[in-house]
């Protein structure tokens, strides 16, 4: 773990001790100090602070990738626009994932419970990732046969297209974006899981890069074709019909699948509204929210396009897809900007 503070050093490894299968091999107060600390103790995960003495986080970030391109970072951000501008820097420049510091406002049992809840299970994400991407089982036992696709039967011209994803998201909807064709059809509505101010920069970062336009979603937004909508963190986003027309709507229900913004609240309303005639990809991200969702547009006749494994920081949406049988085609995500603008077109 590498931070500045010994007060957020010495909160995470109390939020990690509870975890018997994760071990704080090395701590490192800088940047200079972090690159030295890696290479000696060759962990399998690290946490980086944003800012600090010497050398930042995104320095120290660019170093480590450079000797250690498959080692999974985990950047730890402050919940400001400072923060998350550097965050989204850094996911650009080959991060894996961030993890957001506690307020000064809270308990020390509240920030305890923020970080173990946000950090453990990216680690054990990314760490088992790294573990089975570059040796592969000579064989693969029966009941592990490659995921059944299904063949979609659209009930119509599409009307929407629909991304969600989660870890690894931001670069990964930076290559899709990048290549959509600005006279996009339709309008396209994503769900990242993301907090508030976040979602924000990453929607004004991915309108530079897009030919589409590129924004935060807000209440009563009509979906517009060539424009994308990105739900706001800590918001439900769906769509409904009022007064003859498609609007967005925003609540802060219940948490599904631990998010808010989750992927299956907006997948489901689609669902209703729209039936078939929409075209739908989950990306890259750890967990299954999106499942249920896509199981809806799936029995509607809805084309479902997921990242494949080999090219996601984390299989765990698009695997959970594919596994039940529900994706249309599996592709690497460098083929999904073409797979989508077809499915679209069609």
């Amino acid at each position: 773990m590498v931070d500045d503070s010994a007060l957020v050093r010495r909160l995470i490894v109390t939020a990690l001790a509870e975890a018997v299968d994760i071990e704080v091999v090395g701590m490192a107060r800088d940047g200079i100090d972090a690159i030295e600390k890696v290479d000696e103790l060759t962990p399998d995960v690290v946490t980086l602070d944003v800012e600090m003495p010497r050398l930042d986080g995104l320095g120290a970030l660019g170093e480590i990738r450079g000797r250690h391109p498959r080692l999974p970072v985990i950047m730890f951000s402050t919940l400001t626009e400072r923060g998350a501008a550097a965050t989204l820097e850094a996911l650009s420049r080959g991060a894996s994932d961030y993890v957001t510091k506690p307020s000064n406002t809270g308990s020390v049992a509240e920030g305890l419970a923020s970080v173990r809840d946000q950090l453990v299970p990216r680690i054990r994400a990314l760490a088992g990732m790294r573990r089975l991407a570059p040796t592969p089982r000579p064989e693969r036992p029966r009941e592990a046969a490659a995921p059944v696709r299904r063949t979609a039967r659209p009930a119509g011209p599409a009307e929407i297209l629909l991304i969600g994803c989660s870890t690894g998201g931001p670069d990964a909807l930076a290559k899709v974006l990048a290549e959509m064709p600005a006279n996009l059809a339709v309008p396209v509505l994503v769900v990242q899981h993301m907090p508030p101010v976040f979602t924000a920069m990453l929607a004004q970062r991915l309108d530079k890069l897009s030919p589409l336009t590129v924004r935060e979603a807000a209440v009563g937004d009509v979906p517009q074709a060539g424009e994308v909508l990105i739900a706001p963190g800590d918001w439900h986003m769906r769509v409904e019909t009022r007064a003859g027309r498609v609007q967005v709507a925003l609540d802060q229900g219940p948490q599904e699948n631990f998010c808010r913004p989750a992927v299956d609240v907006l997948f489901r309303s689609a669902a209703a509204v729209y039936g078939g005639r929409c075209v739908a990809a989950i990306l890259t991200g750890m967990g299954q929210d999106g499942l249920e969702g896509v199981r809806l547009l799936a029995e509607a006749g809805a084309p479902i396009y997921v990242q494949d494994e080999a090219t996601s920081v984390v299989w765990g949406m698009p695997g959970a897809v594919a596994q039940a049988g529900l994706a249309t085609e599996i592709v690497p995500l460098a083929s999904i900007p073409t797979k989508l603008s077809v499915a679209v077109r069609r």
